[in-house]
């Protein structure tokens, strides 16, 4: 009798990942669900719902019909990519750990351990499909649900770790996804997505920081460098940020309301500006540091391509081209706040290509004061 294919699904005990093992289970593979719990620092039920995500996934498997096993990869997750996390915001940085997450954990931790269970193939229930490209090499696509694809966050995967993979959910709604779910009985089909940092959940974000990053306040200052208010610390704080900044809208004589521009580290200070359109939360040109192809070379550059600046913004025209090792995407139109840290996502059409790190801008002429601001988040649902 020909053995049925095992393939070991990630499941984090939300409505996706449950959908993506029934619907494997349904096309005859010998399925093995693992939840990961990957952080332990402050595990209460009032911040992280890891022991409640843990029943549900264990409520699922049985509907399902499949074993279930939790493991812990707190460890990596601490060394690979919560000391970056760390690091990026001392820096004055904003990084996006979902990407990592699933690089050094989901597709790196997670994988190894499926695979010493004998398994053939892994799954995990992002909204991206894989395909096999004329050369053989595996592609990313964008998932049919352009509302919910989470391509963006696989761009810095191998064909290592792309190999094994199936994506259950690329070809479907997530309306459709949960209309399964309630149809088959499963638990978790009315369950609302998970936000927040990877693996750490939904949590006060200056509160959680202040935890491992001292506060060092400082002035909050127009591009004039006319003081307003006062920061709690230059980590805290994002490009492009509107809310907790702590100064109403009518301050400086005008109604609209306040945004982050930039960093001046050498002063502390926090460049704020007013209006959603202010000129210098825009950008044309976008550099990118550390690129990272799927397919394990560059494509023929320069090339016009779309790009993302971040997570659930639509493509945006671009020529991007090398600038020595890094990677610059000169945009038809300016592009709304990118930051430092954060990801330059690459595609031609639905392929993701791959992507860099967000660089620092360059000095901006007109910031009042010795030096210019270095310009400086979005975790996806399950």
């Amino acid at each position: 009798m020909r053995r049925r294919k095992r393939v070991v699904v990630g499941m984090s005990g939300g409505v996706d990942s449950s959908v993506a093992a029934w619907l494997l289970k349904q096309q005859g593979f010998e399925v093995v669900g693992v939840f990961m719990k990957n952080w332990e620092d402050d595990d209460t039920d009032e911040h992280c719902t890891s022991r409640a995500d843990l029943v549900d996934a264990a409520s699922v498997a049985d509907v399902v019909g499949i074993e279930l096993e939790a493991v812990s990869f707190a460890a990596e997750y601490r060394d690979r990519v919560f000391a970056h996390f760390l690091r990026e915001y001392r820096a004055g940085r904003t990084p996006n750990p979902d990407v990592l997450c699933n690089s050094e954990i989901k597709f790196a931790a997670f994988l190894d351990h499926a695979l010493a269970l004998g398994a053939d193939r892994i799954a995990t229930g992002h909204y991206a499909r894989v395909r096999s490209a004329r050369d053989g090499a595996v592609e990313v696509l964008k998932g049919a649900d352009a509302a919910k694809d989470q391509s963006y966050f696989l761009h810095r995967l191998t064909q290592a770790q792309l190999g094994p993979v199936l994506f259950p959910l690329g070809g479907l709604h997530k309306r459709d996804v949960r209309a399964i779910a309630r149809r088959e009985g499963i638990p978790t089909w009315a369950k609302k997505d998970s936000t927040g940092i990877c693996f750490i959940g939904e949590r006060p974000f200056r509160e959680f920081l202040a935890r491992y990053l001292p506060r060092e306040p400082g002035p909050m200052v127009t591009p004039e460098g006319v003081e307003i208010g006062r920061h709690d610390g230059l980590a805290y704080y994002t490009l492009g940020q509107r809310q907790g900044l702590g100064i109403g809208g009518t301050r400086g004589g005008a109604g609209a309301p306040w945004f982050v521009a930039g960093k001046d580290s050498a002063r502390n200070a926090l460049v704020v500006v007013q209006g959603h359109d202010h000129p210098l939360l825009y950008r044309r040109t976008v550099d990118a540091l550390e690129p990272h192809w799927i397919a394990g070379e560059a494509p023929p550059l320069p090339a016009r391509l779309g790009a993302k600046t971040r997570y659930r913004m639509p493509d945006a025209p671009c020529v991007v081209q090398r600038r020595g090792d890094d990677l610059e995407a000169a945009f038809d139109a300016p592009q709304w706040a990118p930051t430092p840290g954060q990801y330059l996502v690459l595609y031609d059409g639905e392929v993701c290509l791959g992507g860099g790190v967000i660089a620092a801008v360059p000095q901006v002429a007109g910031i009042a004061g010795p030096a210019a601001p270095a310009l400086v988040c979005a975790c996806p649902p399950e």
